[in-house]
């Protein structure tokens, strides 16, 4: 079998993607698939791994036994490890099994490449692949999927569509409809919907053709852009192609027209869904819902929510953060709370954002005391304020003068590591110096006008 040779160029001690070269590129009959176990462990080996210590202890059974487990077992076993989040320790054992000269595969690569990827270390993940050369594995599209993904993570846009194109240019592996998905995804989330559009027309030129997560990409990116009749005429263009739409694209496409208040629209695609007996999941109530809350239909949106109790879809925290935002909008804290008790007595547990509403909702009524509780019970129930709820309390306390307190708060929250944003702590400190300032002035004019007397 002819030998590949890789090309990459060191820079800063990091892989440099531009100088990756691949001068022969195995065909998918590798020696991947000739790296056979002797010993295969049975399921129950696996499912008795419950934490990192059972894991590791595996593991160090696995390279003592005689003869050795199969490749696939060490696989198997990163894979569980990495649906643990132990990632570091997949690379720490990966490099055990190489200094004891155990048998890798591609499989074991790639889990190796994703545990770096995981843990926003792609350059590091970059550098195995010259191990894949070196031992006589063939490179598939899942390796690079993985890669591209990872630095899309890091935020190295650049680095992730440099190394797609460089796939594509040099023929390197025939990227699929799901690697299509992750640079489309990584460029939508970051605005850019044209390019998003321009890979999308690029796969219908191509081998690969367009899937329909393909199009759910561009359709949402294209509906959070406002572009609704953009993201409609592709849904018709999709039906032409007789590329189905499913629950995904009709969320997009909804959500958009409840943000642009287009509620006949709406309807339409609703009954298109139903006549499609499309099964209706809580996403696409709680988008309905959330709609219908910020135009101030809270009545109606009450009226979506008894229907998908009829049709046995259990609302959740975010169906109901929605209708508690839809009531503090109008000033109904009461009623916003009423429905925060039900979450609670159906045993679900509120999140971060259902305690921002309703701290919001009482702050905004000046109901401090109430707000307080909530930040409170925030902590106790095991879970952390963030940045808006440290903002909308300060703001709260600020708006009903409690200047002392806040200060008390902003002290107490910096001693614990926990900051408002910096914007916000200025302009907090400039209301406190403000109203320094004032009461400094006070007492001088008081003693002026009594030295006068």
């Amino acid at each position: 079998m002819e030998m590949g040779r890789i090309s990459l160029r060191k820079c800063n001690g990091i892989l440099s993607i531009s100088s990756f070269h691949i001068s022969h590129s195995y065909s998918s009959s590798s020696r991947r698939s000739k790296v056979k176990g002797r010993v295969g462990l049975s399921s129950s080996n696996f499912e008795k791994i419950k934490c990192l210590d059972d894991a590791v202890n595996l593991f160090h059974q696995m390279v003592r036994m005689k003869p050795l487990p199969s490749v696939v077992d060490f696989s198997k076993l990163f894979k569980t490890m990495i649906s643990m989040k132990h990632y570091s320790t997949v690379v720490s054992l990966f490099r055990q099994m190489r200094k004891l000269g155990i048998p890798i595969d591609g499989f074991v690569l790639n889990s190796v490449i994703n545990s770096y990827c995981m843990m926003h270390r792609a350059d590091f993940g970059f550098s195995v692949l010259p191990i894949y050369l070196k031992s006589g594995f063939a490179f598939d599209v899942v390796t690079f999927t993985t890669l591209i993904r990872g630095f899309f993570a890091e935020n190295k846009v650049k680095d992730a569509v440099q190394l797609f194109k460089k796939l594509v240019r040099e023929k390197i592996c025939e990227p699929d409809e799901v690697m299509f998905a992750t640079v489309m995804n990584g460029l939508s989330k970051r605005g850019h919907t044209q390019k998003t559009l321009s890979l999308l027309r690029l796969m219908e030129q191509g081998n690969t053709k367009p899937k329909i997560i393909n199009y759910n990409i561009v359709i949402d990116s294209l509906c959070k852009d406002g572009n609704l009749d953009d993201a409609i005429n592709l849904l018709n263009e999709m039906k032409q192609k007789d590329i189905y739409p499913d629950i995904v694209t009709y969320n997009s496409i909804i959500d958009g027209l409840c943000k642009l208040g287009q509620w006949e629209k709406v309807t339409t695609l609703f009954s298109e869904m139903v006549n499609l007996n499309m099964y209706l999941d809580v996403c696409i109530f709680s988008t309905l819902i959330d709609g219908l809350c910020k135009e101030g239909k809270v009545e109606d949106a009450e009226e979506v929510l008894e229907h998908m109790v009829e049709k046995g879809v259990e609302p959740d925290v975010i169906t109901y953060s929605a209708l508690m935002d839809g009531y503090c909008l109008r000033g109904q804290v009461n009623r916003a709370r009423r429905i925060f008790d039900i979450l609670i007595d159906k045993g679900i547990e509120p999140d971060i954002f259902s305690y921002n509403i309703l701290i919001n909702g009482y702050c905004k009524k000046k109901k401090l005391t109430k707000a307080m509780q909530l930040f409170r019970e925030i902590s106790q129930k095991g879970s952390k304020p963030n940045i808006v709820t440290y903002n909308t309390i300060l703001q709260g306390l600020f708006e009903v003068g409690r200047i002392g307190v806040a200060k008390q708060c902003l002290l107490r929250w910096y001693l614990l590591g926990q900051y408002p944003t910096y914007l916000f702590i200025t302009l907090c400190l400039m209301v406190i110096l403000s109203m320094d300032l004032l009461k400094k002035l006070c007492h001088s004019l008081i003693s002026w006008k009594e030295r006068k007397c």
